[in-house]
């Protein structure tokens, strides 16, 4: 059974070359922004793992993690940033919200998926 990947970007082309990338192994689903991703995740929607952008508008990725760590439904789900931000404070920023990893712009498709199978690997199993 596919696991449930939420994707959180403004980015189309992102979301499109996410969503063809691991499509494969996951069914995804896309929001364009943090506000649409939790509106989703309240509405009784499950995800095995969270891949957010830093960036974005009405919610910014740092405000989303704190909110998704908020929700006890969720605040364990796997949680990995992207970002076009290298700075070390961006980075301490979001893992101090709560994200569980970080990764820059741009990336290697095949990194992200490793980094998500890490964390999903310690994840308890149902």
């Amino acid at each position: 059974m596919k696991k449930n990947l939420l994707i959180v970007d403004d980015e189309p082309a992102m979301q499109l070359i996410l969503t063809r990338y691991f499509s494969a192994d996951y069914t995804v689903v896309t929001q364009a922004n943090g506000a649409l991703a939790l509106q989703w995740l309240n509405a009784g929607h499950a995800v095995d793992a969270i891949v957010a952008d830093y960036q974005m508008p009405v919610m910014d990725g740092p405000a989303f993690i704190e909110q998704v760590r908020r929700h006890p439904l969720h605040r364990h789900v796997p949680l990995l940033v992207l970002s076009g931000k290298e700075e070390t404070s961006s980075k301490i920023q979001c893992l101090r919200h709560g994200a569980d990893d970080y990764l820059v712009k741009p990336f290697n498709p095949e990194e992200l998926e490793l980094r998500l199978r890490v964390m999903l690997r310690r994840m308890p199993r149902d």
